[in-house]
């Protein structure tokens, strides 16, 4: 663990408890990101058995949520925290919605991958899909990575990348659009894919919430408005 965090308390219990919480919210995030992979293959592949596993995997992660956020409160209630680990169990808290949300777009993401693997036509906004996705997978990752490290350099830097994201979401919507207006055949078609692109993008927002949650845990600074 990186020296600003849990070394330096009388009560070893104490860092064995954050350190606890810190290991699920990675365990929770794996799970994550691996649903967020899943979902965009299942579209990619018109794959509905791997849509439906990534649909039931959500419960999973509801459930780590609830866990997480009753271990936090315990640790506040029985530990008062202060300085920087009270900032280290806010962001947990926060940092689990954060993940709870992106588990619940990857669901939806399944949902249209159900629906686009029964439709006929061709695979029109697929490539969208796969190169948004891949931006938002390694969003993802990085902020994951930055967080194991408590590493800030590297949340800026992924925190960046949202920018992009949202340029790439742009530029996906104009397409479909270009798509629906060629061949009014592939609307019900584009409009799912128009759906898959939108939580794509909503999942860069939240992996852009990560990162600015490691500055604050490490530096104390609220970098969420600037």
């Amino acid at each position: 663990m990186p020296k600003m965090s849990f070394e330096n308390h009388i009560m070893t219990q104490f860092d064995e408890e954050l350190e606890e919480i810190r290991t699920q919210l990675m365990e929770m995030g794996g799970k994550v990101e691996q649903q967020l992979k899943d979902s965009i293959q299942a579209v990619i592949k018109a794959d509905s058995n791997l849509a439906e596993e990534v649909i039931r995997e959500e419960r999973l992660v509801d459930e780590m949520e609830v866990d997480i956020d009753e271990a936090c409160i315990l640790i506040i209630a029985r530990r008062q925290p202060a300085a920087s680990d009270l900032r280290f169990v806010m962001m947990v808290t926060k940092a689990i919605n954060d993940l709870e949300r992106i588990g619940d777009e990857a669901r939806k993401i399944a949902n249209h991958a159900v629906i686009l693997s029964e439709q006929d036509g061709l695979s029109q906004g697929y490539k969208e899909v796969r190169h948004l996705g891949d931006s938002v997978s390694g969003m993802l990752a990085n902020a994951l990575d930055a967080f194991a490290r408590f590493d800030v350099e590297a949340a800026m830097k992924t925190l960046e990348e949202d920018a992009q994201v949202d340029l790439d979401y742009k530029s996906a919507l104009r397409e479909l659009v270009t798509y629906m207006m060629e061949d009014p055949r592939s609307i019900s078609r584009a409009i799912n894919v128009l759906w898959v692109v939108r939580s794509l993008e909503r999942i860069g927002d939240h992996a852009k919430n990560l990162c600015e949650q490691i500055v604050y845990v490490v530096k104390g600074k609220d970098i969420r408005h600037q």
